[in-house]
Parts: C-alpha cells; sequence; structure tokens
C-alpha cells in the first residue's frame, strides 16, 4: 500500500500517466519485515523511506516463494530509490481524510477485515457479515460524495473485487489504530529521488504461481496449501516460459539454483 501511494504520487510529480514499479518487496524485508510475521511495522517503513528510499522493481523483484527468501537488492540499489521527507497520521474524520487526499495524495490505512471482503465483487462495501479474519493496509485515492464512500485500491490483484479496487462507505468502521489513539491513516510527502528510472523491467506471465501445469495444459492447484506445493507452480512436461520485458535484451533463469 505504502509503494502504491507512492507510485501515485510520482506521477502527480512528473505531470504525466506512467507505469512506476517500485519494490514492495525491497522496503517490506529492508524495513524489517519477516516472511513468518507476515507482516512490516507502517512506522518503520515509514521512516525507511525517509532515510533510505525504496528502489524499483527491478532490483528486487517479488519471488512468491517462501524458499527464495532471504535475498538481496542488486548493487547500487542505494542510487535507485525514491524517498520521503515526511509522513504523519490524519484524523479519521470525514472532512480531515478529504483535505489529507487533497493536499497530499494517496492515503495509506490500516484496516480491520471480516470474512465478507474477501467475498466483495462491487458496489459499496461495508461489513455486513462473517467473523473478524485479520487486518490489511490499503490506499485510499480519492472520494465520492454521491455515494459516499472512499475509493480504495487492494493489493490482492484484479481479478479481486473490481478489477482490484473497492469503494468503502464512510461509516464502514474499517480503520484499524494499530500503533495507538489517532493511528491508522497516514499521509507521505515530499516524494524525491530516482522518480522515472531506465532501468530492466521483467515479470513471468508464465508459469504462475498456485498453478500446475501438464504438458503446457495450466489449470488452479486445488490443494494449494499442502507442503507439498510451497506456491510454486507444479510443471510435468514440457512448459514454454512467457516473460514480459523491457529495456532488457538478455533473461536468465534459475531451476533448483542452477542456470
Amino acid at each position: 500500500a505504502i509503494c502504491a501511494s507512492l507510485e501515485t504520487i510520482m506521477q502527480y510529480q512528473m505531470g504525466e500517466v506512467y507505469e512506476p514499479d517500485l519494490s514492495e518487496t525491497h522496503l517490506y524485508f529492508y524495513a524489517g519485515g519477516t516472511y513468518e510475521a507476515g507482516y512490516v511495522n507502517l512506522i518503520d517503513a515509514a521512516n525507511y523511506l525517509i532515510e533510505y528510499g525504496v528502489p524499483d522493481e527491478g532490483c528486487y523483484p517479488d519471488p512468491h516463494r517462501a524458499f527464495d527468501y532471504p535475498f538481496e537488492s542488486l548493487p547500487g540499489w542505494e542510487n535507485r530509490t525514491v524517498k520521503i521527507t515526511e509522513w504523519g497520521w490524519v484524523d479519521h474524520d470525514v472532512e480531515a481524510i478529504k483535505e489529507a487526499l487533497i493536499e497530499h495524495g494517496p492515503l495509506i490505512i490500516c484496516t480491520h477485515v471480516w470474512k465478507d471482503f474477501y467475498y466483495y465483487l462491487g458496489g459499496v462495501y461495508r461489513h455486513r457479515w462473517g467473523e473478524r479474519v485479520g487486518g490489511h493496509v490499503v490506499t485510499i485515492v480519492g472520494y465520492d460524495d454521491g455515494h459516499e464512500c472512499w475509493i480504495v485500491k487492494n493489493s490482492w490483484g484484479t481479478k479481486w473485487g473490481n478489477k482490484g479496487w473497492f469503494r468503502m462507505a464512510y461509516d464502514a468502521d474499517m480503520f484499524a489504530e494499530w500503533y495507538g489513539e489517532g493511528t491508522g491513516i497516514m499521509y507521505i510527502d515530499g516524494v524525491h529521488g530516482n522518480l522515472k528510472p531506465d532501468v530492466p523491467k521483467v515479470q513471468i506471465e508464465t508459469p504462475t504461481f498456485f498453478h500446475t501445469y501438464i504438458f503446457d495444459i495450466g489449470f488452479p492447484t486445488i490443494f494449494k496449501y499442502l507442503s507439498i506445493q510451497i506456491a510454486a507452480a507444479r510443471i510435468i512436461g514440457n512448459l514454454e516460459v512467457e516473460v514480459a520485458a523491457e529495456n532488457t535484451n538478455r533473461v536468465e533463469f534459475y531451476i533448483d539454483g542452477v542456470l
């Protein structure tokens, strides 16, 4: 969520729409997050952005697999970072949140998650059924007074919700004060640094994690949480690998540690 906010503010400052891609994985682990914990302290992440910044995705791609950790960013990542100069908390008041959006741009919010949130398909969300199952961090990018809701970007991919987005009612009561009273809605400001890096971008389109491939035919893995498979794709027979690549003329693959 914090990188999503940064990427939007970067476009504001550049005065154009493009697709900046920062390394969420770098920020997560370098700011103190662990695979076992499943989260990073948001205050630690914000302070890390002030002191060190976050590099582009090419410095530390998201490997999606537990056994790919630990990993280190590429040498020289320090010269490819985007930083902020300040951050702070916003009052849990509709007008205060609107003013912060206008002044600072997208806001990072800590939210409670109820079971029904997983099944959101569209419309204005407010909790209706199911127990609370945990917490999450997402990004408010705007508001809609006509429907009395916030426009929010999630991080669960485009197949969830409205192509990865949802609308949260003003009175949804989702804000979580994990860091003390008055916390839960964070603004960041003073974004500066390598706002438009001309670096290689590589994205593996096929194979997809949590999928099984039998002679080039893929389908979602049914028993995805068994120990036999930890997110990585299972491949039986030959498979044509599909890669989207920009600003590069060579891509190397490692399979079980072998180039």
